[in-house]
């Protein structure tokens, strides 16, 4: 027996759908680095806590300070505006 293809059309939407899904986050990463800087906050580390996809898409980041030992904030950003939450 021979495996089913699907149709070039369904190959090309479902690789569509994946960078279109992983695309937000990355760059939202520079927004909520800003919104550290300006919580003087050098930023460090980012770390994902939650991500909500759909129509209300809501990304939460926890970043670390630079040079500051146990000090992070958190970053909430929805679409391409982000505000320190912490």
């Amino acid at each position: 027996m021979k495996p089913i293809k699907p149709p070039p059309a369904v190959a090309v939407a479902a690789a569509l759908t994946v960078v279109a899904v992983a695309f937000p986050a990355q760059a939202q990463q520079a927004e909520a680095k800003d919104a550290a800087r300006n919580a003087n906050c050098p930023p460090g580390k980012v770390e994902t806590l939650r991500q909500v996809t759909g129509r209300a898409d809501e990304t939460v980041y926890k970043i670390a300070c630079t040079g500051m030992k146990d000090r992070f904030v958190l970053v909430q950003c929805r679409g391409r505006s982000c505000t320190v939450m912490r």
